[in-house]
């Protein structure tokens, strides 16, 4: 099997601050680069700041084709063990997909203080596996492209999207959106009003489903998809970081 270097910008990132941790997970077939802005503002106010780079991501889609849900959720929980050889407190949080897999440690992880998630995914009918498994010979379709809203903002992702990564989603959306009541930690959750890749009813029902006192839902009215790297971007960082002065 060939081995593919990390592209430049996908790299997983590490910064040491304080004892109080925050964990930032990126998206299916994105890299690290969506959520680096936000774990550089959260390192200059003081956090110790660990995102990872998702198994099969930031390389190839050959590589992400042969990468399994369970070795996603791996990787974020390898980025947790790191934190909490660090500190004390640790939140976590995640866009699209990162969000899933941030409603995930929070569901099998209690002791998380909270959770941020951003346009995350727990059902996304356009994607559904079921829907190529018609042509036995397809195997990549070609990715939705990097939505965002603001002029000459891409996002460093893969153009090909492996049909059998997509059954490994569809496995890990539906674990997510069963467990959702087990959360009860603070949870702040983004939404954009218009996104082309995750229906803003996702957000909507997480909302609703999780068992979180303390939930807010704040709404990005000038950003897609990835809105860490759009538009509002700075309410995120903003918002975020007043929710963990909050909490922690």
């Amino acid at each position: 099997m060939t081995k593919y270097p990390i592209i430049e910008g996908a790299e997983p990132f590490y910064f040491e601050g304080n004892e109080i941790g925050i964990l930032v997970s990126h998206g299916f077939t994105g890299t690290t680069h969506s959520v680096k802005p936000l774990g550089e503002a959260y390192h200059k106010a003081g956090y110790t700041v660990c995102g990872p780079r998702l198994k099969g991501h930031g390389t190839h889609y050959e590589d992400m084709e042969t990468s399994t849900y369970q070795e996603w959720i791996q990787s974020v929980e390898e980025g947790y063990a790191w934190l909490k050889e660090r500190c004390h407190t640790i939140f976590v949080v995640g866009l699209s997909m990162g969000g899933t897999l941030t409603l995930y440690m929070a569901e099998n992880h209690p002791e998380i203080k909270g959770i941020v998630s951003i346009n995350a995914a727990i059902d996304i009918p356009a994607l559904n596996p079921q829907a190529f498994e018609a042509d036995p010979h397809t195997r990549f379709l070609d990715s939705a492209g990097s939505d965002v809203k603001k002029e000459n903002a891409d996002e460093i992702g893969y153009d090909k999207t492996p049909v059998a990564s997509l059954k490994e989603l569809y496995k890990l959306l539906g674990i997510v959106k069963n467990d959702l009541p087990k959360i009860t930690c603070p949870t702040l959750i983004f939404v954009s009003t218009e996104d082309h890749v995750v229906p803003p009813l996702n957000s909507t029902y997480i909302t609703e489903n999780i068992s979180s006192a303390e939930k807010k839902a704040i709404t990005l009215e000038n950003s897609y998809h990835v809105a860490t790297l759009d538009n509002d971007q700075q309410i995120i960082i903003d918002e975020s970081l007043k929710f963990f002065k909050d909490y922690q």
